[in-house]
């Protein structure tokens, strides 16, 4: 396999990462987990050194929640769920949420969203709000 010519040592994206516009409903419909509804933080470290990502949660009715911490791996990818994120506390279900993330290496990201409510299955990726 070919490498391109660039040096990725330091990886690609950014270090600041904001989703205004985050939702993960409690109901699904289908086998689970393949169908349980969800927001899932698709993270890609080119890198190569460890990524360790610091998660912010916010919401509408109350103060921030975090940091999360998500690791990845140099020269991988990892799909976080949200409503798997458990420490400093389970981020709560049919509630809108935005993120912010600051990774200590850049890294890509981008939202996934999976709605499997009343039967029917909306899916869509959710790109980042913009930053000067």
């Amino acid at each position: 396999m070919k490498q391109s010519g660039k040096n990725t040592s330091a990886g690609l994206g950014r270090t600041t990462w904001v989703f205004s516009a985050g939702f993960a409903p409690s109901q699904s419909t289908g086998r689970e987990p393949e169908f349980t509804s969800r927001n899932t933080l698709c993270l890609l470290n080119t890198g190569d050194t460890p990524a360790c990502v610091s998660l912010m949660v916010y919401h509408e009715d109350s103060d921030p929640v975090g940091a999360y911490e998500i690791r990845v791996e140099p020269r991988r990818v990892k799909h976080q769920r949200i409503n798997g994120l458990i420490e400093p506390e389970a981020v709560p279900l049919d509630v809108p949420l935005g993120l912010v993330l600051e990774p200590d290496v850049p890294v890509v990201a981008q939202l996934y969203y999976l709605d499997s409510r009343n039967g029917e299955l909306t899916v869509s990726h959710l790109n980042p709000a913009p930053l000067d």
